[in-house]
């Protein structure tokens, strides 16, 4: 029968031999024959750096990582320094049952001091190990940020109106449009996703994107809602290194003449039309009858008109009789004068008021609000 008592080589006390020592594949680690006194001398739990340096963009806050840059939407870097020193910090091979916590010390702006405390198991015996690594927080630039800062970009969105300019809330609302779009892409880790400016000009808004496809994309996400159409052109800027062209491409987001709210001449005969939608073909009500109108494909989407004004430019005014199913008396907002106008169809006959528009076709009657057409 085998000896299961060995001794050891440093200190010549007895020491129990490994059960496997002695089976394939037993345990190779030398240290593995010293006893406990021994062992333990020189043992270390953890296996920690000097200190640790993490990258920080001081523009967006991004973090340097391996070989790129991480978004972290961090208010602070406590949490930043605490997953770096988790993945700097190395525990012993042979620990089991190890748990550890960790005690952040915000020694600057700049600095943290992170007290790390391990626990575990070492051949059946329980041990504990504090180590203090100090986390230095270095600011730079990433590369998303750099290249807004040099005004890189490869497609221009242009926002405009036909024979007009976009309204403030038009302009409003397809920067957010743009903004969101980004954001989603963004979300989905594209560190490439970015709007370099958007500048507001006397013909309307214009957008630097960072790629081109995520500009064409801006662009008829704004006519889906605006209504409108897209054009691109290209303008070649330059060659990569295997001599492929890299084009600028600038999308125009044109948007229609007329928009919901608008009261347009179409000088069909047929009177003046509220507008309603501007998507696909014109869409409306007639002010003088309360009929619902459609531009035709012969009239194409946006049919030839005159605006005569808007919802907002209506007066409420009294009401003083209705004559019959088709013409209806009311005081001119102006002049205060008794004016017989048609009638249409959404107007309520018991109604003391109603709102009018004043142009130079005569006083419309309109709807008190959209969800009476």
């Amino acid at each position: 029968m085998s000896e299961s008592r060995q001794f050891c080589p440093r200190c010549g006390d007895p020491v129990e031999r490994p059960p496997d020592a002695d089976l394939p594949g037993g345990p190779s680690d030398p240290d593995a024959v010293l006893c406990d006194d021994c062992y333990f001398a020189d043992f270390e739990l953890v296996d920690a750096p000097d200190r640790i340096e993490v990258q920080v963009c001081s523009q967006c806050g991004a973090v340097h990582r391996g070989n790129r840059w991480v978004d972290v939407d961090a208010d602070d870097y406590t949490d930043v320094a605490v997953d770096e020193t988790a993945d700097r910090l190395g525990v012993h091979v042979d620990a089991r049952d190890v748990t550890w916590g960790v005690d952040p010390e915000q020694v600057d702006q700049n600095t943290i001091r992170m007290h790390a405390t391990f626990t575990g198991f070492i051949r059946d015996t329980p041990l504990q190990e504090t180590v203090v690594v100090p986390v230095y927080i270095a600011r730079g630039t990433c590369d998303r940020c750099g290249r807004i800062a040099g005004d890189y970009w490869n497609a221009l969105v242009q926002v405009r109106g036909t024979n007009r300019t976009p309204t403030d809330a038009e302009m409003d609302r397809a920067e957010e449009i743009a903004r969101d779009y980004i954001a989603e892409r963004e979300a989905t880790g594209d560190r490439n996703a970015f709007i370099t400016s958007a500048v507001r000009e006397s013909s309307g808004l214009n957008m630097k994107i960072s790629a081109n496809q995520m500009g064409e994309a801006i662009a008829h996400r704004i006519v889906r809602e605006f209504g409108g159409n897209v054009s691109a052109a290209e303008t070649l800027t330059t060659e990569d290194g295997d001599g492929n062209e890299l084009y600028r491409v600038t999308f125009v987001a044109r948007l229609p003449e007329f928009t919901p709210g608008d009261v347009v001449d179409l000088d069909d005969g047929d009177g003046p039309v509220l507008v309603t939608s501007a998507h696909g073909n014109l869409k409306g009500v007639r002010v003088e009858t309360g009929e619902r109108y459609e531009a035709s494909h012969e009239e194409g989407i946006a049919p030839e008109g005159r605006k005569l004004g808007t919802r907002e430019d209506a007066e409420d005014t009294t009401v003083v009789a209705v004559e019959d199913a088709r013409a209806v008396q009311v005081l001119d907002p102006e002049t205060f004068e008794t004016k017989t106008v048609p009638r249409p169809d959404y107007m309520d006959p018991d109604a003391d008021e109603v709102p009018v528009l004043r142009s130079r076709a005569g006083l419309h009657v309109l709807p008190e609000d959209a969800e009476d057409v």
